[in-house]
C-alpha cells in the first residue's frame, strides 16, 4: 500500500518528505518495527512514543507519524505531523486492512459489569443461529471456531483490524466486541465503524486511571457520542446513568429494563440455583443462567439480536440453550453437599449483585461464606467498599488476596478492613494466602452451606511481584472439596 493511501482520513498538519513509497507494516512499538514500516509515536499513559523515534528509525522505519516533529530529522525519512497520533493510528490501521468494519456488522458492548458476558453470549447466540461470528473479549478472541489468546480488555487498534480483516476474509458477517473505558479513552477503537452499541451499567471502578467518576462516565459516553446515524444505541435504563449514554449520540436510540417500561422489557418470574424463568416482551423462556444481573445481560443480548434483524422466536429458543460464561456464577456441589460459586465480581456493585442473587435464592437455613479480595496497583477507593459489602451481607466473610501485583497483600487487606463496621468485626477472617482462604472456607462449611469465591473468575493465574503463578479458583475449590473428611 502507498503511504498516501494509508494516510486517508488522517488530520495531517505537515508533511516532510514523500508519500509515494510502499508501506509494508505499521507499528507504534519501536521494538516491533521492521524495514519499510511506518512508526506512529503515541503519547501513552506511561510512555511517550516520541522518545523512541530514533530507535524505530534504526530498526528500519522509513516513515514517522508524530504530533511533535523531532528537532533532529533524518533526510531519508518521511515525517508526518498530525493532530492526534492515536486517532491517526486508528484511521491508518483501518486503511491498511482495507476497512473491515465496513464489510461486517460490529457491535460493541461497554459498561462496568457484564460486558464480557454479554459480548460472549452474543457471539454464542450468533453461532447457534447459523451466523458465523467473531468475538473480541477479555477472556478470549474467536474467529468463528478458531480461538486466539487475549491479554487485554481491548487489543490495540492494529490487532483489532487484523482480526476483523481475517474475519471478513472468512466470510463472517457479525463481530461482537467488549469495549473498555481504557480502550475508549486511549482511542484504541478509533477508525472502527460500529453497527451498534450496548450499555450494561456503570459503577465506581478504574478510578486509579480515570481519577474521577465523572471522567469514567465521560469515557463510556464518548463511545456512544461517536456512533454514526445508521447505527443503533441500546442502553440500560435501570441504571441511573443509562440515559446519559444516549444524550449526544447520532445513533438510533433504544432502551431495555427489568424494573421499568422500555423498548425491551424483561421480568424474572422464577430464580433458582440451576436457572431462571424469564419473560422478555411478554414471551417466557427458561435459562440455565442465574441471577438478576444475568437476566439483564440476557435482555441486552435479546435487544441487540432483535435490532440486528434476527428472528425473535429463534432468538428466544437459542437464548434458552446458552450456557454460563466461564468464571461468571459458575457453580458446583461438593461431595459433602456444599454449594460453591466462582464469580469474577471484583467491584462493590458486582459483588453486591452476586450476593443479592444468592440471598434471593437461598433458604436461610444454611450459612453463606464469601471470600473476596482486591487487586494491587489498582483503585484503592473500592477496597473498603468491597469489605463492607462482604462483611455486611455474608454470614462469614474471608478477606484475602486477589492479584497483589507489586503491593504487599497485608497492606491491601488493611485498606479493606477500613470498611468493616464494628458490628461485623466478629464475622470476618483475614487470610492473605488465597489458597489457604479457600481451604478454610471448606473446613468451616457444612452440608447445604454456600461458598462464594469472588474476584478472579476465569483467571488461571495469580500475579505476585510481577510474576504470574498458576492459580484457578474453581480447580482449587474442587480439589479441596475432594480432600474433605466430612
Amino acid at each position: 500500500m502507498k503511504l498516501k493511501d494509508l494516510l486517508y482520513k488522517t488530520q495531517i498538519l505537515d508533511i516532510i518528505g514523500t508519500t509515494d513509497q510502499e508501506i509494508k507494516a505499521i507499528s507504534f512499538d519501536s521494538r516491533k518495527v521492521e524495514q519499510g514500516c511506518v512508526f506512529v509515536a503515541i503519547s501513552g499513559f506511561a510512555v511517550d512514543g516520541h522518545e523512541y523515534i530514533d530507535q524505530a528509525i534504526n530498526k528500519g522505519a522509513e516513515v514517522v507519524v508524530c504530533s511533535t516533529l523531532p528537532k533532529n530529522r533524518k533526510e531519508h525519512i518521511t515525517y508526518i505531523k498530525v493532530k492526534d497520533t492515536s486517532i491517526a493510528l486508528g484511521a491508518m490501521a483501518a486503511n491498511f486492512y482495507d476497512n473491515p468494519t465496513k464489510k461486517l456488522k460490529l457491535v460493541g458492548v461497554t459498561g462496568t459489569n457484564g460486558k464480557t458476558t454479554t459480548a460472549t453470549l452474543l457471539y454464542e447466540l450468533s453461532e447457534k443461529l447459523g451466523y458465523p461470528a467473531a468475538l473480541i473479549s477479555t477472556i478470549n478472541i474467536k474467529i468463528h471456531k478458531e480461538e486466539i489468546p487475549s491479554t487485554h480488555t481491548t487489543p490495540d487498534i492494529i490487532e483489532i483490524n487484523r482480526i476483523l480483516a481475517q474475519a471478513v476474509e472468512e466470510g463472517i458477517e457479525y463481530a461482537f466486541m467488549e469495549v473498555s473505558s481504557h480502550g475508549i479513552h486511549q482511542n484504541r477503537i478509533a477508525g472502527l465503524k460500529f453497527a451498534g452499541a450496548g450499555f450494561t451499567n456503570i459503577t465506581h471502578d478504574h478510578l486509579d486511571y480515570h481519577e474521577t467518576f465523572k471522567n469514567y462516565i465521560a469515557a463510556k459516553k464518548a463511545f456512544f457520542d461517536n456512533l454514526s446515524k445508521d447505527a443503533f444505541a441500546l442502553t440500560n435504563i435501570d441504571d441511573k446513568n443509562g440515559w446519559v449514554m444516549l444524550q449526544n449520540t447520532h445513533a438510533k436510540k433504544y432502551s431495555y429494563a427489568l424494573k421499568t417500561s422500555a423498548d425491551f422489557k424483561g421480568k424474572v418470574i422464577e430464580n433458582q440455583f440451576h436457572g431462571m424463568l424469564l419473560q422478555f416482551n411478554d414471551k417466557e423462556f427458561w435459562t440455565t443462567l442465574v441471577g438478576t444481573f444475568n437476566a439483564s445481560n440476557l435482555l441486552l443480548v435479546y435487544g441487540i439480536a432483535n435490532l440486528l434483524g434476527w428472528n425473535e422466536e429463534e432468538i428466544l429458543t437459542s437464548l434458552s440453550e446458552l450456557k454460563n460464561v466461564e468464571g461468571r456464577f459458575e457453580t458446583f456441589t461438593s461431595p459433602q453437599g456444599i454449594i460453591t460459586i466462582v464469580d469474577y465480581a471484583h467491584t462493590p456493585d458486582a459483588l453486591e449483585n452476586v450476593i443479592s442473587t444468592i440471598q434471593n435464592i437461598r433458604t436461610r437455613n444454611e450459612k453463606l461464606y464469601v471470600l473476596a479480595g482486591c487487586g494491587g496497583d489498582r483503585d484503592k477507593n473500592k477496597r473498603p467498599e468491597m469489605a463492607h459489602v462482604v462483611t455486611s451481607q455474608a454470614d462469614q466473610a474471608i478477606l484475602t488476596s486477589d492479584n497483589p501485583r507489586t503491593e504487599d497483600p497485608n497492606e491491601i487487606l488493611k485498606d479493606m478492613e477500613a470498611g468493616v463496621q464494628p458490628q461485623h468485626y466478629k464475622k470476618y477472617l483475614k487470610i492473605a494466602d488465597r489458597k489457604e482462604a479457600i481451604k478454610t472456607a471448606f473446613k468451616l462449611a457444612e452440608k447445604g452451606d454456600i461458598i462464594l469465591i469472588a474476584g478472579k473468575g476465569h483467571e488461571t493465574y495469580q500475579e505476585i511481584h510481577g510474576v504470574k503463578y498458576p492459580f484457578d479458583d474453581m480447580q482449587i475449590a474442587i480439589e479441596t472439596a475432594k480432600t474433605l473428611n466430612k
